[in-house]
């Protein structure tokens, strides 16, 4: 049942808090994590931050109390969703366009909802003819192992005359979560240059991509941040905040226990097997 694990989880994580002892190594780690996973399934669950867990991780770990205060934020700010990108974004290479992908086909052929997602993606390119483009996604093709959402998207920008030194493929994330870790993985490794993230995806995913990738630029006390979005307007879809809460939790390093969220609250279950980063 979703409430009962949810409530194990938050159970769990209380009795946790209640006794903190002087302990070091893998003991600290675990409760680190604790108090981790108690503040973002609170505030997914109920709206409201769990300042006991926040104020029990930064006398843990003054470091990640703060990020995780700054995720919090993140997590609480309003999100506006643009049918285009803004006209006063650096126009150079200091700026890249990170497309979202999506499940394909098991044929290995593109979904609707991706070929809407990269047509977005061509106009927010055109506007900024200098900026980088990032396709995230692995293989999520049942019939089809060789193909990648990102390798695919590639393929169609290619062969709308987007200029194909611009296109950055990230081809092994199946979740957003590690749609924003192997970005940035690519990005601080391959182009330092990178300062500002535009985020390109169906309006009902803007709001997670903007968050995973801001908070794991935060985690990773990066300069770069997320400026801004541009949509395709779908016509259904949707993402919870306790989907959102097991995508930070991934991020916070417990995959297991993210991808337990997913699947009670996402139908994940078509894709491939998931593996940890």
């Amino acid at each position: 049942m979703k409430l009962n694990r949810l409530a194990i989880i938050l159970v769990i994580c209380i009795a946790v808090a209640a006794v903190i002892p002087a302990v070091t190594g893998e003991e600290t780690q675990a409760l680190i994590q604790s108090q981790i996973e108690r503040a973002v399934v609170s505030y997914a669950a109920a709206g409201t931050r769990d300042e006991q867990a926040l104020s029990a991780l930064a006398s843990l770990d003054p470091s990640l109390g703060e990020k995780w205060t700054r995720i919090m934020d993140l997590w609480d700010a309003p999100v506006s969703v643009n049918e285009q990108l803004p006209d006063d974004l650096p126009d150079d290479d200091s700026l890249c366009l990170a497309a979202l992908g999506f499940q394909l086909n098991p044929d290995g052929t593109m979904r609707e909802e991706l070929v809407e997602r990269l047509k977005v993606l061509k106009a927010a390119s055109e506007q900024y003819p200098n900026a980088l483009i990032v396709c995230t996604g692995g293989g999520t093709a049942a019939e089809d192992p060789a193909a990648t959402e990102a390798g695919r998207m590639a393929e169609w920008l290619e062969s709308q005359g987007v200029n194909p030194s611009r296109i950055i493929v990230e081809d092994h994330s199946l979740t957003t979560a590690q749609n924003a870790i192997y970005t940035f993985d690519i990005l601080n490794e391959q182009y330092p240059q990178v300062r500002q993230i535009a985020i390109i995806s169906s309006d009902y995913h803007i709001a997670t991509g903007t968050l995973l990738f801001g908070a794991e630029a935060i985690l990773r006390s990066s300069d770069i941040e997320v400026v801004s979005n541009a949509a395709w307007q779908a016509p259904s879809g949707t993402l919870s905040t306790m989907f959102q809460a097991g995508a930070l939790i991934e991020l916070s390093g417990d995959v297991k226990t993210a991808f337990e969220i997913y699947y009670d609250t996402y139908d994940i279950h078509e894709l491939p097997p998931l593996q940890g980063k």
